[in-house]
């Protein structure tokens, strides 16, 4: 006879293997439009090929669930732990970031056959092994680190596709997003938020969060007011048009040094054809949609666009009180990964936009909260190691999983950084 405590398990155990099912099958639905040759390549450091993300994504599993877990499991190359580990100092080995676009081998048929071998060995260790909470949790970890992965699959996409000389597409518009007629932003308004002290990070403990939203801890706010929406392209295109890209006093000195070196005068994905501003998209090479929010920016540009508006960036602490206040939770018009849409929209009138679009550059460093501590072992270099030159994002964006996304989620990319879905919400002082 189980007890409560074994049944608790079992069921969890049943549920982890539901979603386990389902984020690796999304995975690989994201690749299902690509070419093989679109697997291999590697623009830029930044960038990971996709077969790269599928291994790498499926070594997390065999490194820290099956291999010394599942009896009798052996380890289906153990090259691939050379190959597919990122960045985990503590197991060993591995190819530099520079080198992952020289993996002709192994396969893409090879990566998805490693992907069948894990599966399998998951299924068999989820439905019939004894799984102490421990290891719940890191199998929990490893399926929201595949759907983190998710969101870089899609960057990294964009950008390949994007690189190419012929633009491809990656697939056409989703016919319901084709569909439904576009409506015109609500105008630009700002939503005061009284002064006072708040709680900050993450507070329910029997659910997920990662390690960096952890050490709840209260901060003193003074009045302000947030955007009541994102920053849309016609509103940049303003900027641009008024030399903003070419008046020193918007930008920050590391910032201006920036622009003149690498020649930046629109956001990433732009392109100026006979005159008329396009931006390529996941559905190819399209006229601007003026009233979209502006995405693939930059910290560098969103803090000068913002300098230039006579506003700011909000800061972590003030973007969460925010988002609490005024859209504690997701509306059903919020555009994640789910819609396949895969590019930032034009929303209803009551969504203010803070969960999906884009994710929202703050005026925070990416530092740990008070209390911070890091696991013992490799999952312990999972988030605490970057904190350093790295700024905090807020919000999500139209390739981040419904619900991956939490009110206290801390995404963090380097300043001059904009491959991702990035994109402004503004804020001042009252």
């Amino acid at each position: 006879m189980q007890t409560q405590t074994q049944q608790a398990i079992h069921t969890e155990a049943k549920s982890l293997l539901e979603r386990f099912m389902h984020i690796r099958s999304r995975s690989e639905e994201i690749c299902a439009p690509l070419q093989p040759e679109d697997y291999v390549v590697q623009p830029v450091v930044d960038v990971s090929p996709p077969k790269w993300h599928l291994g790498h994504t499926t070594w997390f599993f065999e490194e820290f669930v099956l291999d010394g877990n599942l009896p009798g499991y052996k380890r289906y190359n153990e090259q691939f732990a050379y190959v597919f580990n990122s960045y985990y100092e503590t197991v060993g080995k591995r190819i530099l970031r520079t080198n992952r676009g020289n993996l002709t081998r192994p396969s893409v048929e090879e990566v998805y056959r490693y992907r069948s071998w894990v599966y399998e060995h998951m299924e068999r260790y989820l439905q019939e092994e004894e799984i102490g909470e421990e290891m719940q949790q890191i199998v929990e970890l490893g399926l929201q680190h595949e759907q983190q992965h998710q969101e870089l699959l899609i960057y990294d996409i964009k950008y390949i596709l994007g690189n190419n000389p012929l633009l491809p597409a990656y697939a056409p518009r989703p016919e319901t997003a084709a569909a439904t007629p576009a409506a015109a932003p609500e105008p630009l308004r700002m939503l005061p938020i009284e002064e006072g002290v708040y709680e900050i990070g993450w507070q329910h403990p029997n659910r997920f969060c990662f390690d960096n939203e952890l050490g709840r801890h209260k901060v003193y706010l003074q009045a302000y007011s947030i955007a009541n929406r994102l920053v849309t392209n016609r509103e940049y295109l303003e900027f641009m048009e008024a030399g903003g890209y070419g008046y020193f006093r918007h930008w920050l000195s590391e910032a201006w040094e920036w622009v003149k070196q690498e020649k930046i005068a629109a956001p990433y994905h732009w392109h100026k054809v006979e005159g008329a501003w396009h931006r390529y998209t996941m559905h190819g090479l399209e006229p601007l949609n003026l009233d979209e929010p502006v995405t693939h920016i930059s910290f560098y540009e969103a803090d000068a666009f913002a300098k230039w508006k006579g506003l700011r960036l909000p800061t972590e602490q003030e973007w969460e009180v925010a988002c609490l206040r005024l859209s504690p939770e997701p509306p059903a018009t919020a555009n994640f990964q789910e819609s396949r849409l895969y590019e930032p929209a034009v929303r209803a009138t009551a969504n203010l936009q803070f969960w999906g679009d884009a994710w929202e550059w703050t005026a925070s460093a990416y530092r740990p909260y008070p209390y911070f501590s890091e696991a013992e072992g490799a999952v312990g270099e999972y988030n605490g190691k970057f904190m350093i030159n790295q700024m905090v994002l807020r919000g999500g964006s139209c390739a981040t999983p419904r619900d991956h996304i939490r009110a206290t989620y801390r995404n963090f990319f380097n300043p001059h950084l904009r491959w991702m879905y990035s994109g402004i919400r503004l804020a001042q002082h009252i």
